[in-house]
């Protein structure tokens, strides 16, 4: 039998909470409702959701707090999609580098929320087939890194894990996949977001700045990501299959 998927809103209004959940519900996916922070904890507690959406305009601690604990717990690898006003663009982008997987701006058709929620889903279960290239290794070697595909853990050179996003998982493991291969923004996008970029869209740059970050790669001097103008991103650094599946 298939499983249910489990969404978990967290929304102070409760006309917008109930509504999602019955759409969503009648869609076949399984809903629970927190307005705050205080009452997102105690869901999680209950069991930890397929996917989270999280409203930024909450009282008290808003919803880019939120996901910055998210991403620093046990949850860490829980998609996220956050709900965001229209005209706070600023937001927007720092809620994507706190560590959101995508935004929604209000107001929004319920169907598109659907099929964002459907989207980040597929994303997180599985990788596109263009990607699937080291699919049979299961702990892949770069520079003084090791990335656990299976757990998806990322060890440094003293075989402590670093936490990663679901979003910096998808990108780190799109260049691992294509070492030595320059990939445009459009591409980037695509296989970690299964979308097009428009023309004012910064989510990918973000997103490598974040990646750089935990890698500890400089941007003036990088050992493993490299910019190349007008043309994208190179991962340059040799990866090595270190284990493979049984």
């Amino acid at each position: 039998m298939e499983n249910t998927d489990h969404v978990l809103i967290v929304d102070d209004d409760r006309g917008i909470r109930e509504l999602l959940a019955a759409y969503l519900e009648k869609n076949g996916m399984r809903v629970s409702l927190a307005a705050n922070g205080r009452q997102m904890r105690a869901v999680l507690e209950q069991g930890e959701p397929d996917l989270i959406v999280l409203d930024l305009m909450l009282p008290g601690e808003d919803g880019l707090l939120l996901c910055r604990e998210l991403r620093a717990g046990k949850h860490r690898t829980v998609p996220v999609l956050m709900l965001t006003a229209l005209s706070e663009e600023a937001d927007r982008i720092v809620g994507l580098e706190m560590g959101a997987d995508d935004y929604l701006s209000k107001p929004f058709a319920s169907r598109e929320l659907l099929a964002r929620i459907r989207a980040v889903l597929r994303r997180a279960r599985m990788l596109p087939k263009n990607m699937q290239v080291t699919e049979a290794a299961h702990v892949l070697g770069f520079g003084d890194w090791k990335l656990d595909t299976v757990a998806r853990h990322l060890l440094d050179a003293d075989g402590t894990m670093v936490a990663l996003s679901g979003a910096e998982y998808r990108l780190l493991r799109v260049f691992l996949d294509h070492p030595q291969r320059v990939l445009t923004r459009d591409q980037l996008l695509n296989l970690t977001q299964g979308r097009q970029a428009d023309a004012f869209d910064r989510s990918i740059d973000l997103l490598v700045s974040r990646l750089r970050q935990t890698l500890k790669d400089v941007a003036r001097e990088p050992r493993y990501i490299k910019t190349l103008r007008s043309e994208g991103y190179v991962f340059s650094a040799a990866v090595t299959v270190l284990e493979g599946r049984e």
